[in-house]
């Protein structure tokens, strides 16, 4: 391997992953709160294509984010309303979103984008800073990135200081873990788990967006391709926390990656294995993890006040 192509395996890896470690943060914090979010990939299915199809009309890729994380914050809005409020099945609230974003976005695609599914659309650019780029090996994998890559990697550590730090965040383990002594210590368990859950739809918002806007710069059909699903074992696989969420997260990123390095490095392993590779290790890690970690024991059970 030569060192141009380490480099651009950990920008790749790095690039990859970045969509996997908004999602998958977000989801950590709200299951921490108790509630699952199954329809993670819809979210960041709809935030990919409504960044992609503002910023195509407008011309600014920052206006198709913000777009895309106020649509999200809305569609987590309904799920909140849905799973908490009306004590619906998480599972199968999710499970109906992500059918609705993929049926959704498939058909305006085809409608808007149908004439246009070759143009390249408005999106951010990736950093050039000549003294980073001047480290060997880590420098032009940095510079391979665009600032929303950063900003998934800062949000880390916020929701981290957030969940040991904050009250907010004692909160939120507290009502994850058991409800109605919460709810008995005077926390507002109903308007701890709506943040939550708006929390990972926004952080969703953000890992769809970038997809379109802060990656490819193109929207195709079904293009989280699992994403929103690998954040969640992600999370599984990290026992809930957030560096060890970040690993994971990472792990899949650079498991995607090889897609691309194996074929520079002319070995005969078939492409469709490594494309299924990432799935295949999330597989394996529920199933490694399974009994070895303890999830937050109010996770996915409503809740409903004493009388």
């Amino acid at each position: 391997m030569t060192e141009a192509q380490l480099a651009f395996f950990l920008g790749s890896g790095l690039r990859l992953a970045t969509p996997i470690i908004f999602a998958g943060t977000g989801e950590m914090l709200s299951e921490r709160a108790g509630v699952l979010n199954l329809s993670l990939d819809g979210m960041m299915l709809i935030a990919a294509f409504t960044a992609a199809l503002t910023s195509w009309a407008t011309g600014s890729p920052a206006i198709g984010l913000l777009v895309a994380i106020a649509v999200s914050l809305a569609v987590a809005y309904v799920q909140a309303v849905l799973s908490v409020t009306l004590q619906a099945n998480q599972l199968v609230v999710g499970i109906g979103f992500n059918i609705l974003a993929l049926g959704a976005t498939t058909f305006l695609y085809r409608e808007i984008f149908g004439p246009l599914s070759r143009d390249t659309i408005p999106g951010f650019a990736q950093l050039n800073f000549p003294w980073l780029a001047a480290i060997p090996v880590i420098g032009p994998a940095l510079t391979q990135q665009t600032a929303l890559a950063y900003v998934g990697l800062l949000l880390v550590a916020v929701t981290w200081l957030t969940l040991n730090f904050t009250s907010f965040g004692l909160s939120v383990r507290a009502v994850g873990e058991d409800p109605r002594a919460a709810d008995e210590a005077g926390i507002n368990v109903i308007k701890v788990r709506y943040l939550a859950v708006l929390y990972a739809g926004a952080l969703a918002g953000l890992g769809g967006a970038f997809m379109s806007v802060g990656d490819s710069n193109t929207f195709t059909e079904g293009m989280t391709r699992g994403a929103g699903y690998l954040a969640i074992t992600a999370v599984i696989f990290g026992g809930w926390d957030p560096w060890r969420t970040l690993a994971a997260c990472l792990l899949f990123g650079f498991a995607t990656a090889l897609q691309f390095l194996i074929p520079a490095m002319n070995l005969d392993i078939p492409v469709s294995l490594l494309l299924m590779l990432p799935y295949v290790l999330a597989l394996l890690a529920i199933a490694g993890v399974a009994g070895r970690s303890r999830q937050p024991a109010a996770l996915t059970l409503p809740f409903e006040r004493a009388s």
